[in-house]
């Protein structure tokens, strides 16, 4: 049966990752989050490999089967298994449709919880998904205004590649606007990351931006969105 066959792949993954679990590596790794992760332990560039070969293997299945694939190891709730779970359908980017778009936000909503898997679903999957279908930049938008934190850091970070492809800022200005005043810290410095980028591309209007809005945004987005700028303008803009 094609599920046990499922079932057999991802069992196998499971037992090679615990194969190269690294303990001290495990302690250091959940330092770097607020909330208690699940993580066997496995450094990225290792994970990453095993993602490649077992990839390799899955030539004769389906986008959707992949997919399918993909979001079983999802429910798994392990950092690891997110990372192949993101590296197999990035993969896939250039058979993205429209379609997609139900599955990622699901994604998003029911499987992303820490800011790892976030910015790693954002920067490759739903960046790629936003560059080749912009029209979704404005549905986008709307995860601004929701009550998920990490789909409220989502709507910022997924337009970072976006804006650096087309640079184009007014819909990137309009996200940060709402998420303006966001008193969660890992939103304040999701939208603050991609004013950064976007310095990198214009710096002028985004110093005019923040000029406007100094006052109203918190110190975290403020300092994460001029760490680009010299000496001088950060000055300028962090003074009240």
């Amino acid at each position: 049966m094609p599920n046990q066959k499922n079932e057999k792949e991802i069992s196998d993954i499971e037992k090679e990752l615990k194969k190269w679990i690294d303990k001290k590596y495990k302690e250091q790794n959940q330092k770097f989050f607020k909330e208690k992760i699940l993580c066997y332990g496995v450094r990225a560039s290792k994970t990453r490999k095993i993602s490649a070969k077992y990839f390799s293997l899955l030539k004769e299945k389906s986008k959707e089967d992949i997919f399918k694939l993909a979001e079983k190891m999802l429910q798994s709730g392990y950092n690891e298994e997110a990372l192949i779970a993101f590296d197999w359908v990035y993969r896939l980017r250039e058979s993205y449709t429209r379609k997609d778009w139900i599955i990622f936000q699901k994604w998003i909503r029911l499987y992303v919880d820490n800011w790892a898997k976030c910015d790693n679903f954002c920067g490759h999957i739903l960046g790629y998904f936003l560059e080749k279908y912009p029209q979704f930049v404005k549905e986008n938008k709307k995860w601004a205004k929701n009550k998920n934190r990490w789909m409220r850091r989502a709507s910022a970070v997924s337009l970072i590649s976006f804006v650096k492809q087309n640079k184009k800022f007014s819909e990137a200005f309009e996200i940060c606007d709402i998420l303006l005043k966001d008193s969660d810290d890992l939103t304040q410095k999701g939208y603050g990351w991609l004013l950064k980028e976007m310095s990198n591309i214009n710096q002028e209007k985004v110093f005019l931006f923040l000029q406007k809005r100094k006052k109203q945004m918190p110190r975290t987005a403020l300092r994460y969105a001029i760490e680009k700028f010299p000496k001088e303008k950060k000055i300028v803009i962090m003074q009240k």
